[in-house]
């Protein structure tokens, strides 16, 4: 009989992610036969670009598949720096860049980097589902800020400043946002920056993923580039995995304080160690080759958007506001809290609203307690026009079932 390893603390702090389990769920059911239409991953359903491809090709033929610089090489930091001068006005050094094997370790590796027993993170909610937990594991306490609807799911100056303490270390800021899309203007991180610049302890770490993914002529703004005073304690993070379709390729970076970055290396050092060889070279030609395809994608991402927040809006019970940008909606579901399912079950919470309709239609949605912020659900249009066609029909269907 074997003995059981006994799991550490800071692990029974944290919860599974349920982005990931909802797509595991899609996947066994379609494994089973079942027609399961999966609106929960956020991925991009674009290629990545065939110029970025052949770069990733010409870097294996010519043999640049051996260890690299622990936090990304020099070329694709110097191709970093120059993103950041180019789209956001930020200059910055390539000693003030991180690179790392996807967006989520950069992120951990700040946190790592910085926290300790007691250190507390800001996190505006609804936020994605690891923030939270990374903060946990690192070893301090998040501290969710709650942004409802009537804010457009985004944080305001006073309900910033009301979960400030002392013991802040850090605030994560995500726009546009993953899970509703909202995205804040300039006038409204004006606003954050300003209370911010009164609390000088407080660090600022910007989650821009889906910077390049904003529409309706929304432009884009990130915090350092408001409040160019906030620059020496901001960490500015990005990546290539949305804009680029390239999730599966794992290259986030991120840019701030030397000393922060430094920090940050020696957590990469001995953690993952650098990023895979080959997926630096394809992010290289990434940031510095053609640009043109985003504005068509963009197009086709808004027309998505669009048609889902139209299909949403017709069913009783649920209100989905439009976003500014990713690839997400979040409608509120409280319009169908305590109606009874086909199944007979009644819908108590928005959990229950996604299992129903999955077991009853097929469609695979992610439930906004996940998110920290219910009753509502977040739907993924980064998937087919078709896909979506039929979900939107599936989910007025299951709707217009409950009573």
């Amino acid at each position: 009989m074997s003995a059981d390893i006994r799991l550490s603390d800071a692990l029974a702090r944290v919860k599974p992610s349920a982005t990931i389990a909802v797509t595991t769920k899609s996947a066994e059911l379609k494994r089973a036969g079942h027609d399961v239409i999966g609106l929960g991953a956020g991925e991009p359903d674009f290629d990545t670009p065939d110029n970025i491809k052949d770069a990733a090709i010409e870097a294996i033929r010519t043999g640049k598949t051996k260890y690299t610089p622990a936090d990304g090489i020099p070329e694709l930091k110097e191709a970093i720096c120059a993103k950041f001068a180019r789209e956001n006005g930020l200059a910055y050094k390539a000693s003030q860049v991180h690179v790392a094997p996807g967006g989520k370790p950069v992120i951990y590796n700040a946190l790592v980097a910085t926290m300790n027993p007691g250190d507390e993170v800001i996190v505006p909610a609804p936020y994605w589902v690891s923030y939270p937990e990374m903060v946990l594991m690192a070893g301090g306490e998040p501290v969710i800020a709650p942004c409802g609807p009537n804010s457009n799911y985004k944080l305001t100056p006073e309900a910033l400043e009301a979960v400030i303490t002392p013991r802040t270390k850090w605030i994560i800021l995500n726009s546009p946002s993953n899970p509703t899309g909202a995205a804040y203007t300039k006038a409204e991180l004006r606003g954050l920056a300003d209370v911010l610049l009164r609390h000088p302890h407080v660090w600022i770490l910007t989650d821009d993923m889906y910077e390049h993914l904003v529409y309706d002529d929304f432009e884009y703004w990130t915090i350092a580039q408001v409040e160019p005073a906030l620059y020496d304690r901001t960490l500015t993070m990005n990546g290539v995995s949305k804009a680029y379709a390239m999730t599966g390729w794992r290259i986030g970076y991120a840019a701030g304080p030397e000393k922060l970055i430094k920090a940050m290396g020696k957590v990469i050092s001995q953690t993952t160690s650098n990023p895979c060889s080959i997926s630096q070279y394809a992010a290289l030609e990434a940031l510095n080759g053609p640009q043109d395809f985003m504005a068509e994608r963009r197009a086709v991402y808004q027309q998505r958007r669009d048609m889902v927040v139209a299909g949403l809006n017709k069913c009783a019970g649920l209100h989905c506001p439009t976003p500014e940008g990713a690839f997400y909606v979040y409608p509120s579901c409280a319009g169908m809290i305590g109606k009874t399912a086909p199944s007979g079950n009644v819908i108590k919470t928005d959990e229950d609203f996604a299992t129903e309709l999955l077991e009853t239609e097929k469609v695979a949605v992610v439930f906004g307690a996940a998110f920290g912020m219910s009753p509502a659900f977040r739907i993924s249009y980064a998937t087919s026009t078709e896909a979506l066609t039929e979900a939107l029909i599936r989910i007025q269907r299951f709707c217009a079932a409950l009573v």
